[in-house]
């Protein structure tokens, strides 16, 4: 599947320390990310195009742009893969609600996606991956599980992973049984289904039903479970075990606990992330974003408004990305006074030397991706640069690359 175009990423003098991020499977400790080769590998659960990219989308796609940002500016290879759900129930029942084909809703919603990441400056994944692709992987990845005894098939047809399978299984959440039950039922699972050998079991392959896609595959007709979508592509691109799993926290549970059991029922290899990473969720005004309320503030709208995509990307790096936090009027107003100050301060022929500030930026985001005080290292220079001045002709050069090469805004407008 296309990406999109990518932004500049300028290159920057000397090195920052090694990345830590806060490891959700380690119980909230702060793990140093050490890749396990030369490459550093990183699979990020994409959208369901059901619906345009909404502000939780951006929020979460900017940190890990922010991951990306981080370890290219330290000289590593990076592998970035990113999947698209272009099959699941959600794409459906929006495309019947609207009287379309869900196909072409995907595909609609999918590009409306690419144009909004481009112009946030993310830099794109190496491989972008839509479920429907990886649907041969899938088949043969279930008809594997079913054969070492991972899986069972149910009296529906439907195949399920089975939990106690895996003596490990949830441990990247560090949830108890009655939360997981809790969010399995919240999240598109089925603990009440009559049959199953543990309410937790996951679908892998829905058999045929009315009025939805089907494929023929190694274990029968159907179409692919969601967690086992992402397993497939991620041992595809990436191996057995990657450095970071990442999205909303909202896929802790069950998404990033299935797809981490289905691989290491499938490979032998334990734990499938050395790192899980995930980011807080964003409200509106004080009240929970969501699709059921019906509040979702969408970037594409922002964006015919006129508002500058560099803004809404300082607006959300505000705030610490594990933190649950607002959208509001007046954090985009603030985002885009900022974004002032920070271009004619870089405007400037003569200013204050800015090796400082890269140093600072680096070190905080080095620390758990501490954007809040790497906006303020900028801040501050800004500030000196345009009350007392300098004279050091390089300064706003240097300190342009750093805004726009490790936080991904664009300084020059």
């Amino acid at each position: 599947m296309e990406s999109w175009t990518a932004p500049h990423v300028p290159a920057l003098p000397g090195h920052g320390p090694a990345l830590r991020l806060h490891d959700t499977a380690s119980a909230g400790q702060r793990e140093t990310v050490r890749p396990g080769a030369e490459t550093a590998s990183m699979y990020v659960c994409g959208i369901t195009p059901y619906d345009a990219t909404h502000l939780g989308h951006a929020a979460t796609m900017i940190i890990f742009d922010l991951v990306h940002r981080y370890w290219l500016d330290q000289g590593l290879d990076v592998s970035y893969v990113q999947n698209v759900t272009d099959v699941d129930e959600p794409l459906f029942e929006r495309a019947e609600r609207d009287g379309t084909d869900w196909q072409v809703l995907g595909l609609r919603e999918t590009a409306l996606y690419r144009e909004d990441m481009e112009a946030l400056a993310i830099v794109p994944p190496r491989h972008y991956i839509g479920a429907v692709e990886s649907i041969p992987a899938v088949g043969k990845a279930v008809a594997q599980l079913l054969e070492s005894g991972a899986a069972y098939r149910h009296a529906s047809g439907d195949i399920y992973y089975a939990v106690e399978s895996n003596p490990g299984f949830g441990s990247e959440s560090n949830y108890d049984r009655e939360t997981m039950t809790v969010y399995a039922r919240e999240r598109g699972g089925d603990p009440e289904r009559e049959g199953k050998r543990d309410p937790l079991d996951a679908v892998l392959w829905n058999a045929p039903r009315n009025n939805e896609p089907s494929w023929d595959s190694a274990v029968g007709p159907g179409r692919p479970g969601w967690h086992i979508e992402c397993t497939c592509i991620a041992l595809e691109y990436l191996g057995a075990t990657i450095d970071v799993q990442g999205g909303g926290n909202d896929l802790i549970y069950p998404h990033h606990a299935f797809s981490a059991a289905h691989a290491e029922s499938l490979t032998g290899e334990a734990p499938f992330a050395r790192s899980y990473v995930h980011t807080g969720m964003i409200g509106l005004d004080g009240e929970k974003m969501s699709k059921s309320l019906g509040n979702l503030v969408f970037v594409s709208k922002l964006r015919a408004e006129g508002v500058d995509p560099a803004a809404v990307r300082l607006a959300l790096l505000a705030g610490h990305y594990r933190s649950d936090r607002q959208w509001t009027a007046a954090r985009l107003a603030e985002a885009e006074l900022r974004l002032g100050r920070w271009r004619e301060a870089v405007s400037r022929e003569l200013a204050p030397p800015a090796g400082a500030m890269l140093t600072t930026v680096r070190s905080r985001l080095a620390d758990d991706l501490d954007t809040a005080g790497a906006l303020a290292a900028v801040d501050d220079w800004a500030a000196e640069t345009l009350s007392a001045g300098g004279d050091d002709p390089s300064a706003s050069d240097l300190a342009r690359a750093t805004i726009e090469g490790l936080l991904g805004i664009d300084s020059s407008r």
